[in-house]
């Protein structure tokens, strides 16, 4: 189950990172763009620190209190979860 749950956030990670880059491309172009509900339902089903480093890399949503607050919340909430399921179920 471990590889599982590490793959899935593998690709969670990496699709959230794209999709703030791609958001912040279409912006520029002011073309449409990826809601604001869905970056942040991909960082809270586990992509957090993918959006994280995203906002970083693009500056894209950094100004925003709501993505300052939420995506940083969102990667300690899959933190807890993870050292939850080490501890319970010897996952880790």
């Amino acid at each position: 189950m471990r590889n599982e749950l590490a793959v899935y956030l593998i690709l969670l990670n990496a699709l959230a990172f794209f999709a703030f880059g791609a958001d912040k491309r279409q912006a520029r172009r002011g073309k449409w763009r990826i809601s604001e509900r869905m970056l942040l339902w991909l960082a809270f089903a586990g992509g957090g620190a993918g959006a994280w480093l995203g906002m970083q890399v693009f500056r894209h949503k950094t100004r925003k209190t709501k993505f300052r607050v939420l995506i940083p919340l969102s990667v300690l909430l899959w933190l807890v979860i993870i050292v939850w399921l080490a501890w319970t179920g010897g996952m880790l």
